[in-house]
């Protein structure tokens, strides 16, 4: 029997997962250091179920963590210890990164591991024939370049996470100077974990560095890290993002950062197909084809220039006709940039194998304690539906009954009386449904955003509302991400998209960025009482209670109970 040590906060079990007790004074300390190689899977009150998965240890294994780290501090802070097949499997998965080496030999890839055996395994799967395997000596295989990204994926799933130590073409040259005085900020340097998390992915330009993911909060500075790294490298640059807005706030942001003319920073969207030694694109024109049985009419724009870099904005969301294409570009330098690497369409391991595995993560709390992002209070407030709701939502089928509880019109309410507790702040209000949202703007006069919109007034609204001309702001899902609010100090969430983790981070993050006076920011999420909304919201914050947010929730006497603190 192991001994029992009841003061201790973990309980590691023999499926890979660990229990944390979260009333224990510790709980803070446990969760920063857990976050780094295991994923939340259930938040109940009392207990926090994290996992360990041969990717999140890969991922460690990647940005530095070894197996003792991980051993030693759950051996010191389990109540039972730490089961040996546990150890046996910790110590195999992170030990498996490295264990097999991808370098070049003049213009052919090989396979390297010192371990025999490996090499002999992997030699006997059919399924890395097709790319032209063949085996130089016990140690060594050799296969065309051309499969380089196609074998990394597929290497990735018989379990060898490969190291890629092939190298990168250097691309076109381009000389890239960081200004010291930016003319939009006034001066400007980059802050310290900015710098680390570029040289996580630089390391001093050695085979080591070149690709890879940084993961840090919104309101961080994710476009001035990558702007640095463009500043590392000096090459021509080619930048994937999410919608017109966003490339809009990179080039504001290059321009204002760097020593580059506007001339030589091109914008490729659906209003101008500008290809210059800089290039901003959206994922949606790359992906943009004229029927499902045609091609994709501007996926060439990877082949356009001899691009030294390509960074990724809101990895998360690559859509899987680009991950195509990066399996084709595996020499060129790749950065993907995220507040999460949470894929609701579970692909992970393919943003790991083609972009990169995590290179650099600075937890949101540390950022909010070192008061380079705002302090926000998340409230969730559980709505009743009215009888008639109730009534219909009971008798609907089950995709129905999400739109029923989302556009629950007590709702309405709700939000006038937080909109009179913030009046004279600068709110957001989310939501999924336009129905919903036309009815908000009808009822409080606040203008509203929605996809449908040109892009010139949406721009419009998002200036008046950046200056304080305008202080409410109705926002569909188009303004999930990559939207510059940097005032905005209240958000008010009335739906959202199912059980989508990475979207509730995003709409979080639209708060983030530092406050005058005490730095606090508040994000509320309305939700219907004793529905499915009600469950999918659970699932919803549990990126945000990993990264050490707590949701104060709200019983059915809604928001008379909530008191601006």
């Amino acid at each position: 029997m192991p001994t029992f040590h009841k003061d201790r906060p973990l309980v590691v079990q023999h499926d890979f997962c660990i229990l944390l007790e979260t009333r224990h004074p510790q709980f803070e300390e446990m969760r920063a250091e857990l976050i780094r190689y295991a994923d939340l899977v259930k938040s109940p009150d009392n207990m926090h179920t994290y996992r360990m998965s041969s990717l999140s240890l890969w991922n460690a294994a990647a940005a530095g963590v070894t197996a003792e780290d991980v051993i030693a501090f759950l051996e010191a802070n389990s109540k039972f210890g730490v089961p040996v097949s546990v150890k046996q499997d910790i110590r195999r998965f992170i030990e498996r990164y490295g264990l097999v080496r991808l370098e070049r030999l003049g213009d052919e890839l090989l396979l390297i591991s010192d371990d025999i055996d490996i090499i002999k395994e992997m030699a006997r799967y059919k399924s890395l024939r097709s790319y032209g395997l063949c085996q130089l000596d016990e140690r060594t295989l050799r296969f065309s370049a051309q499969y380089r990204g196609l074998l990394k994926q597929e290497l990735v799933k018989l379990g060898f996470p490969v190291e890629d130590l092939a190298g990168y073409s250097r691309g076109e040259s381009l000389p890239i100077q960081l200004r010291s005085d930016a003319a939009g900020t006034g001066a400007f340097a980059l802050r310290d974990y900015q710098r680390s998390a570029v040289d996580s992915f630089y390391r001093e330009g050695s085979m080591q560095g070149g690709s890879g993911v940084l993961v840090l909060p919104c309101g961080a500075g994710k476009t001035v890290i990558g702007i640095a790294a463009m500043g590392k490298l000096s090459c021509a640059t080619l930048i994937l993002t999410t919608n017109s807005t966003s490339v809009k706030q990179w080039k504001r942001e290059i321009l204002d950062k760097t020593d580059l003319t506007e001339d030589m920073v091109g914008e490729y969207t659906g209003l101008q197909k500008e290809v210059r030694p800089v290039t901003i694109a959206t994922y949606q024109i790359l992906t943009y084809r004229k029927s499902k049985n045609e091609s994709f009419v501007h996926m060439d724009l990877f082949n356009k220039r001899d691009w030294g870099l390509i960074v990724y904005d809101e990895v998360h969301l690559l859509p899987a006709p680009v991950f195509r294409v990066t399996a084709d570009i595996q020499a060129t330098r790749r950065l993907g940039l995220t507040a999460t690497l949470i894929r609701e369409d579970g692909r992970e391991e393919d943003v790991f194998s083609l972009v990169g595995p995590k290179r650099y993560e600075m937890p949101w709390k540390t950022l909010e304690s070192q008061g380079w992002i705002a302090s926000v209070e998340c409230v969730e407030l559980r709505v009743p539906l009215p009888p008639a709701e109730m009534e219909a939502y009971r008798s609907a089928a089950e995709r129905e009954r999400m739109r029923i509880a989302s556009n629950n019109r007590a709702k309405l309410d709700v939000v006038d009386g937080l909109l009179r507790k913030h009046e004279g702040e600068q709110v957001i209000v989310i939501g999924q449904y336009l129905e919903q949202l036309h009815k908000l703007a009808e009822r409080t006069g606040a203008p509203m955003i929605s996809g449908e919109m040109p892009h010139d007034k949406r721009e419009a609204l998002y200036h008046s509302f950046r200056s304080g001309e305008i202080s409410v702001l109705i926002v569909s899902k188009v303004a999930n991400f990559a939207v510059d609010l940097p005032d905005a100090a209240v958000a008010i969430q009335v739906s959202g998209s199912f059980g989508s983790r990475q979207e509730e981070a995003q709409r979080l993050g639209r708060i983030l960025r530092p406050k005058s006076g005490e730095n606090k920011a508040y994000f509320y999420t309305i939700v219907s009482e004793d529905t499915k909304e009600q469950e999918f919201a659970m699932n919803r914050q549990l990126f945000l209670i990993e990264q050490g947010y707590n949701y104060w929730m709200v019983g059915a006497a809604g928001v008379s109970e909530v008191t601006v603190r």
